[in-house]
C-alpha cells in the first residue's frame, strides 16, 4: 500500500513549534558587507520562525503572524472570502487557503476564496487567485468584487512602504498605506467583516483608530509572538464591519 505524502505546514495551516534551531550561527564579516547587513543575516539564520517557514513550506516567516492572529480572533473560517493586499511573496495567502478551505479539501466544510493582489508579479499559489494590481487605482474596489464574485469577509494587509531609514517618515508612510487599505476594505467588505493590517507604533496611528472605530464594532491592537520584539510593528484587527453608510 502506498504511503500518504506528509503534508507541509502550509497545507495544514498549523502553528506547531517543532524544529527550532539548536545552534547559533555566526556570520563572518566580509569585505564590502556592512555591519547592519551582517547583523540582519545573522538574525535570519538564527530565527526559529525562518527555519520553521522553510520546513513547513511557507514563503516567509510572516506567515506565522497571520496564523497567530487568526488563532486569537478566528476570522479565517471555512467558506470565508479573503482579500490579501500586497500579498507578495504569498505566505499570508498560503495560510488563508488552508484555513478557509479554498482547495475544498476539508470534507463537509464550506469552500472559501482567497484573492491576492500586489503591484508586482507573484508566483502562483495553489488555491489562491493572484492579480497584479495597484489597489489605490480608480475602480480597484470594483475589480476586486468582480474577481471575488461579490463582497469580501476579510481584507488583510501586511504591506509596508519602502524603508527610508528615518523612523518617523517610515511611520507616516505605513499609516498612510494602512489608511488606504482600510478605505478599500470599506468598499469591498460585507457587513460583519474583518480588517487586519500592519502598522508601526509612532504616535500618529490614533487617526486610523478613530476611522476604524466608526466603521467596526471592535478595534484591537495586537503584537503576535512572531513579530520580532525589537520591531515597532503591531497589527490592528477590526471586527464586525458595520457596513457602508450609502448602503
Amino acid at each position: 500500500m502506498a504511503k500518504t505524502p506528509k503534508k507541509t505546514g502550509a497545507e495544514r495551516g498549523n502553528t506547531s513549534g517543532r524544529g527550532q534551531r539548536d545552534l547559533t550561527v555566526k556570520v563572518k564579516t566580509a569585505r564590502g558587507r556592512k555591519m547592519s547587513s551582517k547583523l540582519w543575516l545573522e538574525r535570519q539564520l538564527n530565527d526559529p520562525y525562518v527555519k520553521r517557514a522553510k520546513a513547513e513550506g511557507y514563503r516567509g516567516r510572516a506567515a506565522y503572524k497571520i496564523l497567530e492572529l487568526d488563532d486569537k480572533f478566528r476570522f479565517l473560517v471555512p467558506g470565508a472570502r479573503v482579500v490579501d493586499l500586497g500579498c507578495a511573496p504569498g505566505g499570508w495567502c498560503q495560510v488563508a487557503v488552508a484555513r478557509v478551505n479554498a482547495l475544498g479539501q476539508k470534507s463537509g466544510k464550506a469552500q472559501g476564496t482567497v484573492l491576492g493582489v500586489d503591484l508586482q508579479e507573484v508566483e502562483p499559489i495553489a488555491g489562491a487567485e493572484i492579480h497584479q494590481l495597484d489597489f489605490m487605482e480608480d475602480d480597484a474596489d470594483l475589480k476586486v468584487k468582480d474577481w471575488l464574485g461579490g463582497e469580501a469577509d476579510v481584507v488583510m494587509s501586511d504591506m509596508a512602504a519602502a524603508a527610508s531609514g528615518h523612523k518617523q517618515t517610515d511611520h507616516l508612510r505605513i499609516i498612510a498605506l494602512c489608511e488606504a487599505a482600510a478605505h478599500l476594505a470599506f468598499d469591498v467588505l460585507s457587513p460583519g467583516g474583518t480588517f487586519v493590517a500592519k502598522v508601526l507604533a509612532g504616535g500618529t496611528e490614533g487617526g486610523l483608530q478613530q476611522i476604524l472605530k466608526q466603521k467596526f464594532e471592535k478595534v484591537q491592537n495586537v503584537k503576535p509572538p512572531a513579530s520580532r520584539s525589537d520591531s515597532s510593528e503591531k497589527f490592528v484587527v477590526a471586527t464586525g464591519f458595520r457596513g457602508r453608510g450609502d448602503a
